[in-house]
Formats: structure tokens, sequence, C-alpha cells
């Protein structure tokens, strides 16, 4: 794993994320998305969360990646198997949470995690980057049936990355 490359993700994604809110009126923030329910202000904390919830993916990697894989395998079908669910909990989360999580509150916390992720990659070992287990696939187009603690760290990035290209803030290339 090329640590060098995510950190320049992680702070690539943090810088553009603070420039879109700082540049974002209040007319951008409430207009619609491109291919989504949520509106830009809503899209935006959904964009956070997807780093916000690294951590816990993390935690949930060094604790199956230690157990037989059959362990992380009937994980990830019974989280599959509540995809319905975990969708309207997603969609709503981020629509109440991009309600009154103010913008800059968003860039605090946007660089606030990326701060502590780069510390925690600074931190693992090689084979705490190796070890993986399996995920939901149905949950989201970047999780893979199986995933290493590496694949983790990039994950929020893509996750922006997909999200980014919604958005419809004026004066941002999407």
């Amino acid at each position: 794993m090329d640590r060098q490359l995510v950190h320049a993700e992680l702070e690539r994604a943090r810088a553009d994320f603070r420039r879109l809110v700082e540049s974002a009126d209040r007319a951008d923030l409430l207009r619609a998305t491109n291919d989504t329910r949520w509106n830009n202000r809503q899209l935006l904390f959904h964009m956070l969360l997807g780093y916000l919830i690294i951590r816990a993916l993390l935690r949930l990697v060094r604790l199956f990646g230690r157990l037989p894989q059959g362990a992380s395998r009937s994980y990830a079908r019974l989280l599959n198997a509540a995809t319905r669910p975990f969708d309207q909990i997603n969609f709503l989360g981020s629509y109440a949470a991009g309600q009154t999580v103010s913008p800059e509150r968003m860039a605090i916390m946007f660089d606030h995690v990326v701060a502590k992720l780069h510390q925690r990659l600074d931190a693992e070992s090689d084979t705490d980057l190796a070890r993986g287990m399996h995920y939901p696939t149905r949950w989201d187009p970047f999780f893979k049936d199986y995933m290493t603690l590496a694949d983790i760290y990039h994950f929020p990035t893509q996750h922006y990355d997909f999200h980014r290209r919604q958005l419809t803030l004026t004066g941002s290339p999407n």
C-alpha cells in the first residue's frame, strides 16, 4: 500500500470539501442534486459521513480480520439482507443531519476526521493493513466482497468522488 497516495487522497478531498462549503451560498446549498433525493447541503453531509464511518469500519476489520473467514462472510450476508432498511436509514440520516449541521461545522468535522485518519494510517502496521474481511456489497458500490484495511482507507475518497459529481453547486465543476 502506498500510504503517501492515501494521504494525498485524503488531503485532496479535505481541501475540496472546504472549498465547496466556503464558496456555496444558501441558494446553492438548497438546490437539488443530480440523481439523488438530497439537496446539495444534505449531500455534502452524506459525503462527510463517508469519512465519519471509516473509524467504525476500521474497528470491524480489526475484529473480523482475526476471526475465521466464515465469520465475516456470515456477517456480510446478514448485512446484505438488511439493505432496504439500511438504505432508508442512510437516506434519512443524511437528510436530517444535512438540515441541522451547519456547512461551517461540516467543514470543521471533515478537517478533524481527516486529521485522525492521517494519524491512524501512520500508526498501522503492514500486517494490519493486509488484514481484511467480507463486506455487504449491496450497501455501497465501492464495497467489494473482501476488503483489507488498506482498501478501507481508500473507500471514503472513492465515495466522495462519486457523490462530488452529483453536486450542483454554482461555480464548481462536477
